[in-house]
């Protein structure tokens, strides 16, 4: 428990003119770890000299990085199995104050509009047709093809309020309302371009067509009976979709581009979209973190 006494006298030192002594002091503060972070913060409401106030947001961004690292190792560790909370950890570098819980409050609002369409005889293709009339039509989500390269669009908070993001961030919002309904959609990490895949949870075959049936192969050993492209409306893909693209690509077809990735991976793969988004703006404190972050993981 961090004495409120101390940490004020150590604040109003800040401002000392001596360099050696102002590196003790925030040596001395940042040892206190994150709960220092709720007493510097009310400090720096209210003060007015711009040196103390300077050295102080300093510490506050340092020990705020020690955090995110903190709380993303740990997720990786012991929680990587909810995808939402390594996104919102990852949402603290650029929006410290997202409203968490109003997160959650939205994905269960769109997750009850497409609960109050089914039924349980639905085929898979069924379920994804409602998914997609839900998601893209009453919804209003697109891909964001005019600032593919946004901040904004790596961050959940905004792609709810913009109703736009690119294709990792699309595919996150609509696997995670999916596996919601217990509809088996998760993450596949294809080089150049995420999509969705719907997973072979049974083994059943499939019984009815999407857009095509002819166009839609099923391979016993892929776990993936078919893919969904989030940045295109839901449009539905089959493996031969997948192999063409890479042939396109001049990318070995290797086996992990067409079954599901983890959750880690997905999360990698947000960063890497971050770093290119800070890097682009030289923003270069944020650059740092997010390369932290990747080497961290």
């Amino acid at each position: 428990m961090i004495d409120k006494k101390v940490i004020s006298n150590l604040i109003y030192l800040l401002d000392d003119s001596d360099e050696e002594v102002v590196e003790q002091i925030e040596s001395k503060i940042l040892s206190f770890g994150f709960e220092a972070i709720p007493f510097l913060e009310e400090a720096s409401l209210t003060e007015q000299e711009v040196l103390r106030l300077q050295r102080m947001q300093n510490i506050i961004r340092e020990l705020k990085k020690t955090e995110i690292l903190r709380d993303l190792t740990f997720w990786k560790q012991h929680e990587s199995d909810d995808l939402l909370k390594g996104m919102l950890i990852l949402e603290r570098i650029e929006y410290p104050h997202t409203d968490f819980q109003s997160i959650h409050n939205q994905l269960d609002k769109i997750r009850l509009d497409a609960w109050l369409e089914f039924n349980y005889d639905l085929t898979s293709f069924e379920q994804i047709k409602i998914m997609n009339y839900i998601f893209f039509k009453v919804h209003r989500f697109k891909g964001n093809a005019e600032e593919y390269h946004d901040i904004k669009n790596s961050c959940i908070s905004q792609v709810l309020e913009n109703r736009t993001g690119n294709p990792v961030s699309l595919g996150i919002i609509y696997s995670l309302i999916a596996q919601r309904l217990n509809i088996p959609v998760y993450g596949v990490n294809l080089p150049q371009h995420f999509v969705l895949g719907y997973k072979n949870i049974d083994g059943l075959e499939i019984l009815k067509s999407f857009n095509d049936e002819s166009s839609l192969s099923h391979d016993d050993n892929n776990e993936v009976m078919f893919y969904i492209n989030p940045f295109t409306e839901g449009l539905i893909l089959n493996g031969d979709s997948i192999k063409s693209f890479l042939k396109q690509l001049k990318v070995e077809a290797k086996p992990e581009y067409f079954n599901i990735c983890s959750n880690v991976d997905i999360l990698k793969r947000v960063m890497r979209n971050m770093l290119f988004s800070y890097e682009k703006v030289k923003q270069h404190e944020k650059s740092e973190i997010i390369q932290n972050l990747l080497r961290s993981i």
